[in-house]
């Protein structure tokens, strides 16, 4: 039987793909050693600090692999070529356990980088135009913290029914008409040129230039249930190594990293 080209090119790729996804799982690991998923940029840049203070006192040896995403780091973890990931909260992974079936758990918290409502355009919210654009991430959960943070400077009311996870058709009164936009996380920053107001999480306003204590016309309040989590996959949760790591990401080195990091932003949330 002959195959055409296009066919025998697919055929080839999900091989290929295949042969790259099972290396990745089936490469063993020492009770000493961990790979840990992070979000790009001073997220990354803390868990190195971690990095450091675990080998030193725990002779466990970290790798860190950088993501650009909110999606890839938890199916990364599920299928095994990572071992634990630190980038989201509770919400989120909540949401996404329900949505894609993840046998995913929390085993700690982090910190808690507030969302801020951000502008180039506007000085204060009262500023803010009839039928402005107001840019928010896309990911559900994200959408919600950002949607809630609207409600909360009351901008907007959402129906109460919605919980963590409301959608813009959740919302009940928009006195000001605002157009609500849905947009990736990380390119918010680069949108205040385009848009009257985003919402920005901090590992993403830091990066772009933006002082949220400074530059947010209104910041998340810092008993924020949005706190950053570790996370491993289900059954795995009682390793030692865990434990270790978690040890690492409380120690007073990397508290210290992240007060500069994020400028006094990052409150621990342990």
């Amino acid at each position: 039987m002959l195959i055409n080209n296009k066919i025998f090119s697919l055929i080839l790729l999900c091989i290929l793909s295949f042969t790259l996804l099972t290396g990745c799982r089936q490469k063993e690991r020492t009770a000493n050693e961990l790979v840990i998923g992070t979000m790009a940029g001073p997220e990354s840049e803390l868990m190195r600090v971690a990095q450091t203070v675990a080998e030193k006192q725990y002779n466990l040896k970290i790798r860190i692999v950088e993501f650009e995403d909110y999606v890839t780091p938890n199916a990364a973890l599920a299928e095994g070529s990572i071992d634990a990931n630190l980038f989201q909260h509770a919400p989120y992974l909540a949401k996404t356990i329900q949505v894609k079936g993840y046998k995913l758990v929390e085993i700690g918290r982090e910190f808690i980088y507030p969302m801020g409502l951000y502008s180039n355009r506007i000085k204060k919210l009262s500023d803010l135009p009839t039928q402005g654009s107001v840019a928010i991430p896309v990911d559900p959960s994200n959408a919600g913290r950002a949607l809630l943070l609207l409600q909360e400077a009351k901008l907007i009311t959402l129906d109460p029914t919605a919980g963590l996870y409301p959608t813009p058709k959740d919302i009940k009164q928009n006195p000001k008409q605002l157009k609500i936009k849905e947009l990736e996380a990380a390119i918010l920053p680069r949108m205040l040129k385009d848009v009257d107001l985003a919402a920005i999480n901090t590992n993403y306003a830091i990066p772009a230039g933006l002082m949220p204590s400074q530059d947010a016309l209104f910041l998340e309040h810092k008993d924020s249930p949005y706190a950053n989590i570790l996370v491993v996959r289900l059954g795995e949760e009682s390793q030692e190594k865990y434990q270790k790591l978690l040890q690492a990401l409380h120690s007073k080195e990397v508290v210290e990293e992240a007060n500069k990091l994020f400028s006094g932003q990052a409150v621990p949330a342990w």
